[in-house]
């Protein structure tokens, strides 16, 4: 009997996690994409995770609730301005209030107890350390704690069942390179959302960071940009 090689694919609908999905599928991974409503602002974005997991041919597509606005901290959960227009400077050597804390922790431990129980070794997220504005876990050094926590919390790695590895295939590259990539797995960036401040219609604001980075990607990719913003 074959061995189904079976992956937990966190999933935003954007363009890094629909990027990364591709590049699981492409390695053979039966797809179990997991996403989140926190509460979010852009909430927006779980109709595109949603497609993004049809597209891609997912065995499994896991909306998770946890109400992180009860936490605040964020322009993404809490009553603050999502800022717009920054300098990319800026953008590098500040922590921005779209920050939210402790997300990619949260994230990847609720990823690492579905992976437990499908007997999954992988689990892929779509972190950036160039391109990722200023996140401190989106960092080589994090995912790396993570990982060996990870294989010591569990009981499939204390017993030696599973060897949990978190896959980050983009956390190198550029947002161009993230792109040309996926436009070479057949990614269908129309589907995806990246606007971290949607007007009512789910169009994107074009001004935000994520904007910014994502508009920027598409032009240094050479690539036609699908978005529809305001």
């Amino acid at each position: 009997m074959n061995h189904i090689k079976k992956a937990v694919v966190l999933s935003s609908g954007g363009i890094d996690s629909t990027t990364v999905m591709a590049m699981a599928k492409h390695e053979g991974f039966e797809i179990h994409s997991l996403s989140f409503f926190y509460g979010q602002r852009h909430a927006v974005e779980l109709e595109a995770a949603r497609k993004v997991a049809d597209l891609l041919g997912a065995a499994e597509h896991l909306v998770i609730n946890i109400d992180l606005n009860k936490i605040g901290g964020s322009s993404l959960t809490d009553d603050m301005d999502v800022p717009k227009a920054r300098d990319e400077r800026a953008m590098s050597q500040e922590i921005p209030v779209t920050y939210v804390p402790a997300r990619n922790t949260i994230f990847l431990s609720f990823a690492l107890a579905w992976a437990e129980v499908l007997e999954s070794s992988d689990i892929f997220i779509g972190v950036n350390a160039i391109d990722y504005s200023g996140y401190p876990d989106c960092r080589p050094e994090y995912i790396h704690a993570f990982e060996r926590m990870a294989n010591l919390a569990t009981k499939a790695g204390v017993e030696g069942i599973t060897k949990i590895k978190i896959n980050t295939p983009l956390i190198r590259l550029t947002k161009a390179q993230i792109i040309k990539k996926g436009i070479g797995l057949g990614v269908d960036y129309s589907a995806t959302h990246s606007c971290y401040d949607p007007s009512p219609q789910g169009l994107a604001c074009g001004r935000c960071d994520s904007c910014f980075l994502r508009k920027k990607g598409f032009k240094e990719a050479g690539v036609n940009d699908p978005t529809r913003y305001v």
